[in-house]
């Protein structure tokens, strides 16, 4: 009796896995081609696009039809952190991370991968958390436990003492007892850097992040300024490529991005004060640039201490000057946010702004799919609408390439072929 129960299981589990979906709209975006194709339809069989395109589809077990929309692949944000909460009182926020316990931050953290999904991300690579809530985060998204982006992570950023991701920045001397180190990420030469990053690979790091240069939100060090040695960088990008991992780079300043393009790191984050050469090398060796354009959202919205705000008014105004400059010289770029340095759920504001600096909607749309594919290793699996894709889709009313803040205006979410959101459902 008990094996004949198994079977039946079994079965069921099979034509469950087994049932086709057809996903449909007026439109379908292309992000190989740049262009917008009529009549999409996206067919989803388990959690993989099984067909795409104008096809005969015969037999489905289910049709959602969006009408005018467009379908698009599940977008990617390159940059984010979902275990960090935006707050526009910055001295507050400091304040609330030192009273709230960990499993607090760590259920807060579930709803802000929530709202990132339901924006329509459906992947995002996290770089840089505490407490490897980051971790835990990723593993229950996984599980199912609760929604959210499919996550790459990065554990502990890895910089120097006194830098931008040293998280005992700022606070007094013996105030937590101890000094940071390299189990925190916090490292002083090339031997602590390898250590650092097999640290952070025993315990689940996907992708390696570090801090080549100073910070915006970082109290007591200037954004441009190197914080890592050339040895150091070279010993970092070392070994995490010898056990298969990227490296992203937080880095403003113009030398320290020259020393990390050197080291062989796979892409600068922020680059707000890199210049030609900088650039030049990026174009070169195949960095992406990831410009992370939104946090100009919070950063106008918050209250920071004369120091700081100091920091965030220069980075800003080099932003839009910064980026066109990298087009111009022909740097791919990835699109990328820093999440929690503004509201969660509005990365897609991103698009707007890399449109209004001079890419063109396909071009920023690509950048949010088949560029930041490439740029996290998954090109393979995600950021395109073909044949044994993961079945990660989105749709946004009328046509994007006509005006890019559609991308804001998300009506369907998809990811492995489960449905999380469909405004138009009757």
């Amino acid at each position: 009796m008990k094996l004949r129960i198994v079977s039946l299981l079994v079965a069921c589990a099979g034509v469950l896995a087994a049932q086709r979906v057809v996903v449909r709209a007026a439109r379908m975006f292309d992000p190989a081609s740049g262009k917008v194709v009529e009549h999409g339809m996206v067919v989803v069989t388990g959690d993989r696009i099984e067909l795409a395109g104008l096809v005969a589809v015969g037999d489905v077990s289910r049709v959602i039809d969006l009408g005018d929309a467009t379908l698009l692949p599940g977008f990617i944000d390159a940059h984010t952190h979902l275990t960090f909460d935006y707050n526009p009182d910055y001295n507050g926020q400091e304040l609330l991370d030192l009273r709230r316990n960990i499993p607090e931050q760590a259920i807060r953290a579930t709803a802000n991968a929530r709202k990132t999904l339901l924006a329509g991300f459906t992947t995002v690579r996290d770089v840089g958390s505490s407490h490897f809530m980051d971790v835990g985060l990723r593993n229950a998204i996984n599980a199912g436990i609760v929604p959210g982006p499919r996550m790459l992570v990065s554990v502990h950023a890895i910089g120097s003492t006194g830098g931008h991701c040293d998280e005992g920045d700022g606070f007094r001397y013996g105030l937590f007892n101890r000094e940071s180190g390299p189990e925190d990420g916090v490292i002083n030469s090339p031997d602590q850097a390898r250590y650092a990053v097999r640290f952070n690979i025993k315990y689940g790091a996907d992708v390696i992040k570090t801090c080549a240069s100073g910070g915006v939100l970082s109290p007591t060090d200037d954004v441009d300024v190197p914080q890592l040695s050339q040895a150091e960088l070279d010993a970092l990008v070392d070994e995490a490529h010898s056990q298969r991992r990227k490296v992203a780079t937080h880095c403003h300043g113009a030398e320290a991005a020259k020393r990390a393009i050197r080291a062989g790191v796979n892409s600068i984050e922020h680059g707000t004060f890199l210049d030609d050469e900088a650039f030049q090398m990026m174009h070169d060796r195949g960095v992406f640039l990831v410009p992370t354009l939104a946090t100009r959202i919070g950063l106008a919205q918050s209250t920071f201490p004369p120091a700081v705000r100091a920091k965030a008014d220069r980075a800003v105004k080099q932003q839009d000057a910064m980026l066109r400059r990298a087009l111009a010289l022909g740097v791919k770029v990835a699109l990328g946010t820093d999440a929690a340095v503004y509201p969660h759920g509005e990365n897609a504001a991103e698009f707007g702004l890399m449109v209004a600096d001079g890419m063109t909607p396909a071009q920023a749309l690509m950048a949010g799919t088949t560029s930041a594919a490439e740029l996290l290793g998954l090109a393979d699996k995600v950021g395109a609408l073909k044949p044994g894709m993961l079945a990660d889709v989105v749709a946004v009313p009328g046509n994007p390439l006509d005006d890019i803040g559609a991308t804001r205006k998300v009506i369907f979410v998809m990811k492995e072929g489960v449905v999380y959101r469909n405004d138009r459902a009757k």
